[in-house]
């Protein structure tokens, strides 16, 4: 009976310890079925990724803190990734689901992802995250909710709905990814979707006099856009897991990879109403609808559809730098855990990112810091764990931009301390903007502004009331500058939402190291941890 009560003792601090505090949190399941089929988003048949039969993708739902489980079967002909964009997968870049931490699902195999929305809220999404195939489909939304008890600063809303909107291209992924494996860029996009279909093809229902949230993702490849709702305005609420100022806006630009949550209230006389994107510093403006329907309504929508702004960029600079966090909200916190001060924390150092455009043996790529990035055979994190020589080594790419314009292919990895407190500079010298995304973090988007980043810059910071986010925009010829708490472990990706310049180069792994190797500072490997490349063969841990 004591050998029994110590066994038992064993196994129940074993779990503790392997677990924490995610025994107490509910679990979520979800069975997935990643299969191709017919879809016709721009009145074109085309073969797209569909899950469980869906275009989009079926919806997350899910609490602070809550476990999901989900469980991938892979029914295409070519191996398959998903990743969270925004879900910072505390102390497991395990399940981040990106080439260089993941090896993909195989064709007609499985794989179950164990990931947890820590201490998050707030409006994203997932995508394919392999190769080029998130040009076609397999996207869906994802909604993490505060818990209950917790007040959030507004009221309910009568409904919640999700907007997926971007660019999309009538040519298959597979034509899109052989124009940029021959050395040649993305043509113009052929239209702009929203929730995967063409002008007026989806319809939101609401009930005069009442509000509702839209959480609106731009999941499109290359265009950032522009989202307006004729006659109505819109509070912003949320931006990416913060809690913003209510402010109201008649127009909000969206750029890739970004998610945003608005209350719109339905305060117009019963009838239908434009819903608009359109695409934003572009010289030829794409726009797509649809239909805000009124309850009873029998007047469908009419009039010109209202028109937003192109390529201004003074006016969508001042819209960005007008959205503040709402510090007296309740909420998850990004670190420093338990304050607001981010802006009187000391940074380490600054690490300063330049994109450019080079061509490199004749082709078209795109690089950081004079490196172009090339995927290795092996996941990264898998060589890291397994120390397996030669797949990639730390400090392949500077940490400032050298001089001169030579650019060369590498997998380029940048070493960082578990806990640095980091200033990262962004800096875009060339005349399109750019979208910038870091795995694993939420961060301080601390400032921007037009031409060199230089100290003299940080005069000009919002050093209190900033949004914490995990994706923000570079405007042409001008920085965006960070403040990044590196409280995770893990090889992070740090790349381009320009989907095409992040297939040609224009992203590296942060490996954010702790000499501690506890189960304290980051998870086991997973058990059923795919093993592929040079790391086949090796077995990932008995329990």
């Amino acid at each position: 009976m004591g050998e029994c009560r110590a066994f038992c003792f064993l196994i129940a601090l074993v779990l503790a310890v392997v677990h924490g505090v995610n025994g107490e949190d509910p679990y979520r399941f979800f069975t997935w079925k990643v299969t191709y089929g017919d879809i016709y988003p721009l009145g074109v048949k085309q073969q797209g990724i569909l899950i469980n039969g869906q275009f989009p993708g079926p919806q997350i739902d899910a609490v602070t803190n809550d476990n999901l489980v989900i469980n991938v079967f892979n029914y295409l002909r070519e191996p398959f990734l998903v990743s969270w964009d925004g879900i910072q997968q505390r102390r497991n870049s395990w399940q981040d689901g990106v080439y260089g931490t993941n090896c993909p699902i195989r064709p007609g195999k499985n794989f179950t992802y164990v990931l947890q929305v820590k201490d998050q809220i707030g409006s994203y999404f997932y995508f394919p995250s392999f190769g080029f195939q998130k040009a076609a489909g397999g996207f869906g939304g994802i909604r993490i909710w505060s818990r209950p008890g917790i007040p959030v600063p507004f009221p309910p809303p009568a409904g919640d709905f999700t907007i997926l909107a971007g660019d999309w291209f009538k040519r298959e992924q597979h034509i899109l990814r052989r124009f940029l494996d021959s050395g040649h860029n993305l043509p113009f996009p052929d239209g702009l979707l929203i929730n995967g279909r063409g002008s007026n093809g989806y319809t939101f229902t609401v009930d005069q006099g009442k509000t509702y949230r839209l959480r609106i993702s731009n999941v499109g490849l290359t265009t950032s856009i522009n989202f307006r709702i004729q006659g109505h305005l819109m509070k912003l609420i949320e931006v990416e897991g913060s809690h913003t100022l209510q402010n109201t806006y008649s127009s909000l630009d969206i750029h890739l990879g970004q998610s945003y949550s608005v209350l719109v209230t339905a305060d117009q006389p019963v009838q239908d109403y434009y819903i608009v994107v359109s695409s934003r510093f572009t010289t030829r403006v794409l726009t797509s609808t649809a239909v805000l329907h009124y309850s009873y309504s029998q007047k469908g929508v009419s009039g010109p559809v209202p028109v937003g702004p192109t390529t201004q960029i003074a006016s969508s600079v001042s819209q960005t730098r007008s959205i503040r966090w709402n510090l007296t909200a309740s909420g998850p916190r990004p670190n420093p855990q338990g304050s607001y001060h981010y802006g009187m924390i000391k940074t380490s150092r600054t690490i300063m990112l330049a994109n450019s455009a080079p061509y490199i043996n004749g082709k078209q790529r795109y690089a950081v810091n004079g490196v172009s990035f090339v995927p290795a055979d092996t996941p990264l994190k898998l060589a890291d764990f397994f120390k397996i020589p030669g797949v990639f080594s730390v400090g392949t790419i500077p940490t400032s931009p050298p001089g001169g314009n030579n650019a060369y292919l590498q997998t380029s990895v940048m070493g960082a301390n578990f806990r640095e407190y980091v200033e990262i500079v962004f800096q875009n010298w060339e005349d399109t903007v750019q979208s910038w995304h870091i795995d694993g973090y939420s961060f301080f988007v601390v400032g921007m502004d037009g031409g060199q980043w230089t100290p003299a810059s940080r005069a000009r910071y919002n050093l209190r009331d900033t949004v914490a986010r995990s994706t923000t925009q570079v405007y042409p010829r001008a920085w965006t500058a960070i403040y990044i708490a590196l409280d995770n472990v893990g090889m992070w990706n740090i790349r381009s939402e320009n989907w095409a310049r992040q297939y040609l180069g224009q992203q590296f792994y942060l490996r954010v190291y702790s000499p501690a190797n506890s189960w304290r500072d980051e998870l086991p490997i997973p058990r059923n941890a795919l093993i592929c490349g040079r790391a086949r063969g090796r077995r990932t841990r008995p329990f």
